[in-house]
């Protein structure tokens, strides 16, 4: 398709928005070596940064995808193929199939692997972060496969590895993951981090840490697996939290409002949750 160009002596219309963008060619194919769905990390301070995503930043308003990291692996399936188009829905079916039949490493990197970084093309960046996780159950990754889709992949394959991992590691072992990702200060990577994994095997003190990054990035702390639970009655957060506020307030910066949320669930005379089975807590967390 033939476009005019712009003569640079014109002057420039001033009824014309200056962002006006000239419309993509539907007919030039994307370049494959580009990922769909990588994201820059948001390393902006809470004061100037643009809001931060709600948990595992997804938008519930906006984007009615099922969490991957809280919805079993077969009912996340079930609802990702009512919402995907058939081309997709045939290419998910064919990736699934490809992980349970080569689950290992076969060659320097696993057909599975390379599904990963194709999910967003494929199938959208909406879905794809469910779409990787799935894939990553019908692999049957254990934590080495984990660690290193985690250390090798994109801000993406790492979100979504730290949503697979409630899925498919019983156990702690996968806490440097979480750990990693809490050092960090991507948003998304964040709260994915303290999810339903963090929430059964994070140590209390990490743990309390993890809470004061949600508090320090802007992370909703709506993101933050069992919150609720975990802060009742719990003296040394509500202390951590007391003395971050002073420092903020000292400093002439705002406090997070969720904060205060977060102090008021350490109130040891306010009702416990009900409902909740308390979680078992790994041995080896280490202080992010």
């Amino acid at each position: 398709m033939t476009r005019p160009h712009a003569d640079p002596h014109t002057p420039a219309d001033p009824h014309t928005p200056a962002d006006t963008r000239a419309p993509v060619d539907p007919h030039t194919p994307a370049d494959p070596h580009t990922p769909a769905d990588t994201r820059a990390p948001n390393t902006q301070s809470p004061d100037t940064a643009t809001p931060a995503p709600p948990p595992s930043g997804r938008d519930p308003q906006t984007d009615p995808a099922p969490d991957p990291a809280r919805v079993p692996p077969a009912t996340l399936h079930d609802r990702l193929a009512r919402r995907l188009p058939g081309a997709a829905r045939a290419w998910l079916d064919q990736a699934l199939d490809e992980a349970a039949a080569h689950p290992g490493t076969h060659g320097p990197i696993a057909v599975w692997e390379l599904r990963l970084a194709e999910a967003g093309r494929r199938c959208g960046t909406e879905h794809a972060d469910a779409v990787r996780v799935l894939i990553l159950h019908a692999a049957r990754a254990d934590t080495a496969a984990l660690t290193r889709v985690y250390r090798q992949g994109t801000a993406a394959e790492r979100r979504a590895v730290l949503d697979a991992l409630p899925h498919l590691v019983p156990g702690p072992d996968a806490l440097p993951l979480v750990e990693d990702a809490l050092r960090t200060n991507d948003t998304r990577l964040v709260a994915a981090a303290v999810g339903p994994y963090a929430a059964r095997h994070l140590d209390p003190h990490p743990w309390r840490h993890a809470v004061l990054k949600c508090l320090f990035t802007g992370v909703p702390v709506d993101a933050v697996d069992g919150l609720a639970r975990r802060a009742h009655g719990d003296p040394e957060l509500a202390r951590m939290l007391g003395d971050y506020a002073a420092e903020r307030t000292a400093a002439g910066r705002r406090v997070p409002r969720d904060l205060h949320r977060v102090l008021t669930l350490t109130d040891p005379s306010s009702t416990p949750p009900t409902g909740q089975r308390p979680a078992s807590r790994g041995s080896d967390g280490k202080e992010s």
